[in-house]
């Protein structure tokens, strides 16, 4: 079966969606997308007023040349609110805090649908990122990454789980449970998403960097970010050089040359590089490709 094309996120923004300084500065930050947040950063006083705003910043952010997301609330009440203001055209995906069950996100998938259908988009055209934030969600993390087609990734709310669990949030404790999104998402062909450690470690650069190139090696394509130093670590470390680039197209080139005189195998500057090597290299380039094209169609 061929993999679905899934989004390239290497840094999502959180932009508190009632600060205007905050949305003004967000379009300059270089984030692959950007998350209006109508849940953890509002105040209950301000909710109403966040989401009535929701709309028009969306459209100003997207009409600039930026994708948008949106973080929405729990309990249902505020969820279908939420949903109301938010699904449209400038809204690329729902962000979906408190996933614990595969009926929550079937649920929420049907009402999308329906209001995608009112108004004149193609019905499955938003897609969901599922936030994990308890232990009932953690032990239902592949029924749920596999409930509904617009899921396209899962991630770990780390501060949430900790709570769930009694347990504080850091690199150490956030080892295990982490590696399980990684496994559940591939398995359901949806991006693991996130960093092992605590989304408000952005001051110390050199750890924070650490932790991003921990995370991409345990298997995570890209994190959210609350500041900028978080966007251009992950950035940078999510997101291949222009060395790694050149390395794996000359990899690529020299494995299927050797395809074409019949060998499975090839060795290059001293090691041998068989199929899971030359995979690997070529989820490189096709990640390089996709920004390089997201650049192009930003620049038009």
């Amino acid at each position: 079966m061929t993999p679905r094309a899934l989004p390239v996120w290497r840094s999502v923004l959180f932009v508190p969606v009632n600060v205007e300084k905050f949305v003004a500065k967000a379009a300059g930050v270089g984030a692959d997308a950007l998350k209006l947040d109508l849940e953890d950063s509002i105040g209950p006083s301000d909710k109403d007023s966040a989401r009535k705003m929701a709309p028009d910043v969306a459209r100003r952010l997207n009409e600039a040349g930026d994708e948008v997301m949106v973080r929405v609330n729990r309990p249902w009440r505020l969820l279908v609110r939420d949903l109301e203001a938010v699904v449209g055209p400038h809204v690329s995906t729902v962000v979906l805090p408190k996933a614990d069950s595969p009926d929550l996100i079937k649920a929420v998938s049907e009402v999308i649908g329906e209001m995608e259908l009112e108004r004149g988009m193609a019905v499955g055209s938003t897609q969901l990122m599922l936030l994990i934030e308890s232990a009932e969600g953690y032990l239902r993390m592949p029924e749920i990454a596999r409930a509904d087609p617009r899921v396209v990734a899962i991630t770990l709310g780390s501060e949430d789980f900790g709570l769930s669990l009694g347990m504080t949030a850091d690199p150490e404790t956030l080892y295990a449970p982490a590696t399980q999104v990684v496994v559940a998402a591939s398995a359901a062909g949806v991006i693991p998403w996130g960093f092992v450690g605590s989304i408000a470690e952005y001051k110390d650069i050199d750890r924070l960097r650490g932790i991003v190139q921990r995370s991409k090696r345990l298997g995570f394509r890209g994190a959210s970010c609350i500041h900028p130093n978080q966007v251009r670590i992950c950035n940078e470390e999510f997101g291949p050089s222009e060395e790694e680039v050149a390395a794996a197209r000359r990899l690529v080139a020299a494995y299927d040359e050797a395809l074409a005189q019949g060998r499975g195998s090839v060795e290059i500057d001293g090691k041998m590089v068989d199929i899971p090597i030359a995979e690997r290299a070529k989820g490189v380039i096709r990640l390089a490709d996709a920004l390089a094209e997201r650049a192009r169609s930003r620049n038009r």
